[in-house]
């Protein structure tokens, strides 16, 4: 009896017990089974709400709207979104930005762009722009042609950036204007006048930054009573346009203009730290280039971070060739962007011998020169000096010899320089770049400078050198 229990027992223990061989395939058909679930998760769809939106914000609302159909889940969470984007290449039709914004629920706005060129979008354009105010949008960017701007555009509490380019705008506020809370107001291509805009200012108490593109009607650009402006950029391609600057709080001024019979003029920039100044490349055919640019100069003279841009360098050696004396600068960080030749080596000359408090000096060369476009045309037709600068572009080490010429002038002219940056934009070939590199430890000088050379990003795609900065410390060069 005690044996039939024993054997009961062992016989029990060897049906439920299993081989480890099946033990070991049951095993890898639960892990298998695991590894196909988790890849089965959409772990984006189990994110919050919130984080979807924000990611959805930075899309296209078009493309932004078509996650909808992705999921039950994912039918709705469009509608709340921080930001509508409606731009050129993928605005919708006006039916379909209506039906959208019948949709969208979100209470607060972050931002709202609308780029809606045609005259199909005018009749329901300023119905959109009311509805993002009435969502409190802090970055407002509207690209359209407004003809009559509406009172409703000129009281805002919430708009902190506003953007507003249009061909044919007349911004001329018949209302108050109360923009309490803007600090980032950019224009483009709009009829902007003495009066009106000065009401826009008034309205705008908390303007840090101002930017006009190519609004040239403007004949005093008074910024005194904007205490808190701190930056200003003009651009301005139009002949006949430009203005008298009155702009005693900036710190920082980007100016690029064409002159003419009547041209932008600096009257007061007593607080400017750092600034940007070109020209068109049709004002060089000016004569009165030359003394508008030194003029210039002359209010920049406090200016310890300047950028000059090659049409600017071309204006000023056309000055130092008819003998115009350069005012004293207290420049310590000069920036130059240009290509380097004869037409602009003798006013980098001038500035760099009126600079004595010069510590840092960047060259950025630029991909092409305006001289280029001259390449359609008849060879009998290009005169003298330009066909010498087109025959050097198609020369071999013409850049090397330029630059390097160029970087030794420096080099005799300065006595405080401590770093010379050179960023070589038209420099393709590593072949190019090699030449300069070895012509550097030959420069002779007296001053203890560093010298950084950086090639383009073009030039690092075809070089097998693993060294993008080649940094000599010129003590050593001697």
């Amino acid at each position: 009896m005690a044996d039939n229990v024993g054997n009961g027992d062992s016989a029990t223990a060897s049906s439920v017990s299993v081989h480890p061989s099946h033990y070991v395939a049951h095993r890898r058909r639960e892990i298998k089974r695991a590894r196909v679930s988790r890849e089965d998760i959409d772990s984006i769809s189990y994110l919050p709400d919130e984080i979807l939106q924000v990611i959805l914000s930075f899309i296209p609302t078009k493309f932004a709207i078509r996650t909808s159909v992705l999921s039950r889940r994912w039918r709705h969470v469009w509608c709340d979104t921080p930001s509508l984007s409606f731009v050129k290449d993928c605005c919708p039709d006006r039916d379909s930005i209506g039906k959208t914004l019948a949709r969208y629920t979100a209470r607060k706005m972050i931002r709202f762009q609308l780029c809606a060129i045609g005259s199909e979008y005018f009749p329901d354009v300023y119905s959109w722009i009311e509805f993002a105010m009435s969502r409190n949008v802090e970055n407002l960017w509207v690209e359209h042609h407004l003809y009559d701007v509406p009172d409703f555009f000129y009281t805002n509490s919430s708009v902190k950036q506003l953007y507003l380019k249009s061909g044919s705008s007349n911004l001329v506020p018949e209302c108050s204007v109360s923009w309490t809370s803007l600090k980032i107001l950019t224009l483009h291509t709009c009829n902007l006048f003495d009066e009106s805009f000065a009401k826009i200012l008034s309205g705008s108490p908390n303007l840090e930054t101002l930017r006009l593109y190519l609004c040239d009607e403007l004949y005093v650009l008074d910024l005194s009573k904007s205490p808190r402006l701190k930056t200003l950029e003009i651009e301005s391609e139009h002949w006949g346009g430009g203005a008298k600057i009155v702009a005693p709080h900036i710190h920082s001024l980007r100016l690029r203009f064409t002159i003419s019979d009547f041209a932008y003029s600096l009257v007061d920039v007593s607080s400017l730290t750092e600034a940007e100044l070109d020209i068109d490349s049709g004002s060089l055919e000016n004569w009165r280039s030359c003394a508008i640019v030194l003029k210039m100069l002359e209010k920049l003279q406090n200016v310890e971070k300047l950028t000059f841009c090659g049409n600017f360098l071309k204006a000023l050696s056309l000055a130092d060739r008819h003998c115009y004396s350069f005012p004293k600068l207290k420049v310590k960080v000069l920036t130059l962007k240009t290509t380097i030749s004869k037409y602009v080596t003798s006013g980098i000359e001038r500035v760099l011998q009126h600079s004595p408090e010069l510590k840092k000096l960047t060259l950025r060369t630029m991909d092409y020169d305006p001289i280029i476009e001259l390449f359609g045309l008849n060879p009998d037709q290009i005169i003298p000096e330009e066909r010498v600068l087109l025959e050097d572009f198609y020369s071999r080490d013409v850049d090397t010899k330029y630059v390097a010429s160029f970087m030794e002038l420096v080099l005799k002219t300065t006595k405080t320089l401590e770093k010379m940056v050179v960023r070589l934009g038209p420099y393709r070939y590593t072949r190019r770049f090699r030449e300069l590199r070895q012509r550097v430890p030959m420069l002779s000088h007296d001053n203890d400078v560093s010298i950084v050379l950086i090639p383009t990003k073009r030039w690092i795609r075809v070089s097998r050198w693993s060294k993008p900065n080649i940094e000599y410390h010129t003590s050593n060069l001697m």
